[in-house]
């Protein structure tokens, strides 16, 4: 771990390191130009004329160096307060791969060189940690906005005038806002990879956007949550003009960066320059990772069964039907799931339920495990009080009672509705009113929606803990004091081998000691957008969060989704895919997910999915094990495994699920053959479904049919 210490800011609770461990064995040895640190994994060299630290394993490899004169700890204010702005560029080694920071949208799995800016948004998951092909992790330690190779040039891009268009209908997702066209003009001074950002300007602005430059899309970003966006692309030396279409909010800049040999962190809020650096495979980086920052809590085996949701039952009789649909057609299922607005008019996340729909929620609940399922339902971090937008016009000036007594006491962060969780009163609080309200009635799963929280601009230019620190020191942690807060609660009520399934939107750097799984928030049921997920997943894995899933179909959906073959396409697909994901969850918003719903063909072929689910679930729960055992990492990019595999290392949706199962996720319409790498193996490689053998260390294309995707066995 290296740090530096300036003059105290603000007093912060160490969140991330919570495990005590024992020092390790080690040595130092000085001369006189360096002084050396060496353990049994790795030795870090400090050179005494540059003030830099270099880095090696313990065969005396280079794994990276720090970067001379790039060393940055310089006081700032927020809010009036003192504060750093930190960062630190380090020089890689050639052939470099670098994987991590969570999970984005942007589709890259191998993140060399690209620019990301780590904020908590809706379908973004951030984690300032990073795991390498050549051997080695960073973590980043800070609870604020991290930029990760940010741009060291600016460039404005002013709205075309004239060029506001209606809203865009993209099929799978609804409407954008009104677009407005943007160009500008920048030079570079010599050819070669740049990476390029797009930032909407505002925080908690909305994104979807379509970048070009010179004509050439190199972005098509139909995500509507997220305010940044990157790629890397090629650049001739000279001027080029850039095009953007984004919303009519927008007040876009281009951030650029030319591709090196170097990696950035950087950080405009922090309370000290601060990084560790863990040496060996991605395997030993993520299990030494967690043994500082919280092991793995285990999942009951039947939550690696198929879990239905869906966007939303609307009454307790709805809610029933489906459950009683599943067990008369004998399609195996383990979870049911209430989504939000169960509450109707007493209020958003007043933890009551509209008796006029659902009249006895404990009897739901009764029956529901009387049918030999489990059931899960949603609650937020926010609740309605006085005011609200989220109530009827009937309610705004009476509120929730709950939201009401949270405002009264001064718990909910300063203008917003969200529980302020960095006041401990707060927090107890909060979870002693959702244990009376609805833990008691004995649901098996809590699914905490939006606890990034929604978009994480609700925690800037305002104050928590009490009032007491600006939101901006804390900015990205809300979701881990949100998972924490839930966690410690239900270790006081629940049997330690009864602990509640959980799901939440967001996550950081130690949320897995919490035992909580992601998914990745509300995506489009698109192709485009189902490639992004893939890559968005192995980048949260890399972080070492390992459980994770997503909304299989897509939440935004066609509206005749029931009888569009297209559509039901790439749904199939996402299900297929999702049987060899950590967890197996479908949903959609305004929608029946129930397979019976869909045409003949697509029904037969997802219940076979559901069914291949529950014949892998002894493999999958062995794997679980191992992940809370032995620091394990069971939805894997190929650098876990084949490290030393350049083609492997190029693969953008391939990935090993578990020790055994190579998945090549099929993600374009209408095709009869799939290319797939089969990376270097020995033994090679054995085609899941119908035996074939391949040897290891080709492309090979491969016959698909709409009733699978192609999965080989590692032999």
């Amino acid at each position: 771990r290296v740090q530096i210490m300036g003059a105290p800011t603000h007093e912060v609770e160490n969140l991330i390191f919570t495990e005590e461990v024992e020092t390790p064995d080690f040595e130092v040895v000085e001369n006189e130009t360096t002084i050396s640190v060496i353990t049994a994994k790795m030795k870090a060299v400090f050179d005494k004329d540059s003030e830099t630290l270099a880095f090696y394993d313990a065969n005396g490899k280079e794994l990276f160096r720090e970067k001379p004169n790039t060393k940055v700890l310089e006081m700032s204010e927020i809010m009036g307060d003192p504060t750093y702005i930190t960062a630190q560029s380090f020089i890689m080694q050639p052939g470099d791969h670098q994987y991590g920071t969570g999970q984005f949208q942007d589709g890259y799995v191998d993140i060399f060189g690209l620019s990301r800016r780590l904020t908590q948004n809706n379908s973004q998951i951030v984690s300032p940690v990073i795991i390498s092909s050549n051997g080695y992790g960073i973590l980043w330690h800070n609870y604020g906005r991290t930029d990760f190779n940010p741009g060291e040039t600016v460039v404005p891009i002013f709205k075309k005038e004239g060029k506001q268009n209606a809203p865009v209908a993209v099929a799978g997702r609804r409407p954008m806002a009104p677009r407005n066209e943007y160009e500008g003009e920048f030079s570079v001074p010599e050819a070669g990879d740049y990476s390029l950002m797009v930032c909407v300007g505002k925080e908690g602005a909305r994104g979807g956007h379509q970048v070009a430059v010179d004509d050439q899309i190199i972005i098509n970003d139909d995500n509507s949550w997220i305010p940044t966006v990157s790629c890397i692309t090629n650049l001739a030396q000279g001027s080029h003009k850039i095009h953007v279409v984004g919303s009519v909010e927008d007040s876009v800049e281009l951030f650029l960066r030319k591709v090196d040999n170097t990696t950035t962190f950087s950080s405009p809020v922090s309370q000290n320059f601060d990084y560790t650096v863990f040496a060996g495979s991605a395997d030993e980086v993520i299990a030494s990772y967690r043994k500082l920052t919280g092991e793995v809590p285990y999942m009951h085996d039947w939550a690696f069964g198929f879990i239905q949701c869906r966007e939303r039952y609307d009454t307790q009789a709805e809610l029933l039907e489906a459950a009683h649909g599943f067990k008369d057609r004998n399609i195996p299922m383990d979870m049911i799931v209430q989504d939000w607005q169960y509450w109707g008019e007493t209020g958003w996340n007043s933890m009551e339920f509209d008796k006029t729909k659902y009249p006895d929620a404990k009897a739901m609940i009764d029956d529901v495990h009387d049918l030999g399922y489990k059931i899960m339902i949603s609650v937020w971090s926010r609740v309605a009080t006085v005011g609200s937008r989220t109530l009827n016009e009937r309610n705004k000036n009476i509120g929730t009672t709950l939201g009401n007594n949270l405002a009264a006491k001064g718990y909910f962060i300063p203008g917003t509705e969200w529980i302020d969780y960095f006041n401990p009163e707060a927090a107890e609080y909060y979870w002693n009113s959702f244990r009376d309200s609805l833990v008691v009635l004995g649901f098996d799963g809590w699914w905490f929606d939006a606890t990034e929280p929604d978009n994480d601009y609700e925690l800037l230019d305002r104050r928590v803990a009490n009032n007491t620190i600006p939101g901006a020191v804390y900015r990205n942690v809300y979701p881990l004091m949100a998972n924490r807060i839930m966690y410690e609660g239900f270790k006081t009520y629940y049997e330690p081998d009864n602990m509640p399934y959980v799901l939440t939107r967001s996550a950081f750097a130690g949320s897995q000691r919490y035992g909580i799984v992601t998914w990745s928030g509300d995506i489009s049921g698109t192709w485009d957008t189902f490639r992004r997920q893939i890559a968005g997943g192995l980048g949260q894995s890399a972080t070492g969060i390992p459980w994770w899933t997503y909304d299989a179909g897509g939440f935004q959906r066609v509206p005749d989704q029931y009888t569009n073959e297209d559509y039901q396409e790439v749904m199939l697909r996402m299900i297929q895919t999702s049987v060899f994901l950590p967890f197996m969850r479908v949903h959609g918003s305004g929608s029946k997910t129930e397979p019976w719903n869909y045409t003949e063909e697509t029904n037969r072929i997802y219940v076979d999915q559901i069914k291949l689910r529950y014949k892998l679930q002894p493999y999958i729960v062995s794997v679980a094990k191992k992940v809370t055992e032995e620091g394990y990492t069971m939805m894997r990019p190929l650098v876990f495994d084949f490290a030393n595999d350049e083609e492997a290392l190029k693969q953008t949706a391939e990935y090993m699920f578990g020790p055994d199962y190579l998945v090549c996720p099929v993600m374009e319409p209408k095709v009869e053959t799939w290319k797939v790498y089969l990376p270097k193996n020995a033994a090679g490689w054995e085609d899941f479904f119908n035996g074939t053998h391949y040897d290891g260390g080709q492309y090979v294309d491969v016959p698909v049919t709409l009733e699978a995707i192609p999965v080989f066995k590692k032999l």
